[in-house]
């Protein structure tokens, strides 16, 4: 009669889980429509792009575009490009902290 104890408890942690991995689908899902940006110099160069990384916009101001150094625009755009990348991960893993709450230390599987 143990044994079947067991397996009842085993039956509620695998609900339990289903019900976690649904959340964190269901936040997932919402992160991918979301829209983050990052930008550069000041604002002069910005980034728009989606939870999946895909790249919505680029928006350049007039007054960073030099036709004698575009090292110096390619380097804004990569700088605009990585922290739009970095707020993505940072909020992603915030958004999902808040779903499905973590011990101290240990990391989302993402």
């Amino acid at each position: 009669m143990r044994g079947m104890g067991g397996m009842g408890g085993m039956g509620g942690l695998m609900a339990q889980a289903q019900k976690m991995q649904a959340k964190l689908q269901k936040v997932q899902e919402e992160i991918a429509k979301t829209e983050f940006s990052g930008e550069a110099a000041n604002g002069a160069v910005k980034v728009v792009m989606n939870g999946k990384h895909e790249c919505l916009r680029v928006q350049i101001d007039a007054g960073v575009i030099d036709p004698e150094d575009p090292e110096m625009l390619e380097d804004l755009v990569t700088l605009a490009v990585n922290n739009c990348v970095k707020t993505i991960s940072q909020e992603s893993e915030a958004k999902m902290r808040q779903a499905v709450p973590l011990p101290p230390g240990m990391k989302m599987p993402f």
